[in-house]
C-alpha cells in the first residue's frame, strides 16, 4: 500500500507542514509520494529531496524573514503594470527570486538540478494567468492523463516552487516560457488527486482552517481570509477524495507572520499526534 501526502498553501504557516511530517515519521508512518502547493510545494519538494522534517524546520527559520521581508512602500503603492509582450501583467511588491535561489541550492546540495531528479514522486500545482488553467510540475507524468501538455517536467526545484508560490499582490508572476505562473490555490490548494494520479492507494490532506476577521484585522489578514475561502471552495472535491483530512489549527497566524513559526511547527506536530489512532486505523491498517 502506497501512501500519499498533499500539504496546501497557507504563507508561513506551510511550516507546520515540517511538524505533521515529522509527527507522522516519529509515528512509523512512511509517506511514498508527495503534492503541495505554494508554502506546501516548498515544504513537499525539500522532504522529497531527502531533506529530514527538523531540517526543514531549521530552514525555515534561518530563511523565513529574508523571503517574507516586504517592500517599505505601500501595497498600493508598489503596484505597477508592466507590458510583456502584447499582454499586460500586474507587477507586485517582490519578484519571489529568493525562494528560488534557496531551493535550487539546497537541491545542488542532494545533486539535483531538476523535478525529474527528485527520487520521491512530487506533484506541484501553479496556474498559468495568461491562460487561466492549471499546470503541475512534477518528476513523473502519470500514465493515465487526458492531457500530457498539463504536466511540467523540465524545471528547476525552485522555479516549480516559485511558480505555485507566487501570491497574488505579494508576489509578481513567474515567468517560465510563454507562460506566467501564479500560486496554485487560486485552482488547486490541497493536489489530493494528482497525489493520487502519481499511484498513492491512501492519500493524507493536509489544509489550514480560514482565521475569522475583527477589527484588528490588517490587509494581509484580509486577502488571507480571502484566499482561504477560495481555496476551501475549490478543495472541496478535493478533500472528498482524500482519506484523511488533518486541520491544522494555527491561532490567527498572518501570511507572512515569521514571529509565530515555532508555534506553526508544534501546531501540525500536535495535529498528527491528537489524531494518530484516527490516521492508522484510516491510511494504514
Amino acid at each position: 500500500m502506497k501512501l500519499g501526502i498533499a500539504l496546501s498553501g497557507g504563507g508561513i504557516r506551510g511550516i507546520a507542514h515540517a511538524g505533521v511530517l515529522k509527527a507522522l515519521e516519529d509515528s512509523g508512518i512512511k509517506i511514498d509520494m508527495i503534492g503541495g502547493c505554494s508554502s506546501g510545494s516548498m515544504i513537499a519538494s525539500l522532504y522529497a529531496m531527502g531533506y529530514k522534517p527538523e531540517y526543514i524546520y531549521d530552514l525555515f527559520k534561518t530563511y523565513a524573514k529574508d523571503i517574507a521581508a516586504l517592500n517599505t512602500k505601500p501595497i498600493i503603492s508598489g503596484i505597477k503594470s508592466h507590458f510583456w509582450g502584447k499582454k499586460t501583467i500586474v507587477t507586485s511588491l517582490k519578484d519571489g527570486e529568493p525562494i528560488e535561489s534557496l531551493c535550487n541550492k539546497l537541491a545542488l546540495k542532494k545533486g539535483i538540478k531538476s523535478m525529474t531528479e527528485i527520487p520521491m514522486p512530487i506533484v506541484i500545482p501553479s496556474v498559468d494567468i495568461m491562460e487561466s488553467k492549471e499546470y503541475v510540475f512534477t518528476n513523473q507524468v502519470p500514465k493515465e492523463t487526458e492531457d500530457a501538455s498539463q504536466y511540467i517536467t523540465q524545471i528547476s526545484v525552485g522555479k516549480a516552487v516559485r511558480a505555485s508560490s507566487s501570491f497574488p499582490a505579494v508576489f509578481n508572476p513567474c515567468t517560465v516560457g510563454t507562460h506566467a505562473f501564479m500560486d496554485g490555490g487560486a485552482l488547486d490548494n490541497i493536489p489530493v488527486y494528482e497525489v493520487k494520479k502519481q499511484g498513492a492507494d491512501k492519500v493524507i490532506a493536509v489544509k489550514f482552517d480560514a482565521d475569522p476577521i475583527d477589527e484588528n484585522s490588517n490587509l494581509m489578514d484580509i486577502v488571507m481570509k480571502t484566499i482561504d475561502i477560495m481555496g476551501s471552495k475549490i478543495s472541496e472535491e478535493s478533500l472528498e477524495m482524500s482519506d484523511i483530512i488533518l486541520s491544522v489549527y494555527t491561532d490567527k497566524v498572518g501570511l507572512l507572520d515569521v514571529k509565530k513559526l515555532d508555534s506553526c511547527y508544534q501546531y501540525g506536530y500536535n495535529c498528527v499526534m491528537q489524531n494518530i489512532e484516527k490516521i492508522r486505523k484510516k491510511v494504514i491498517e
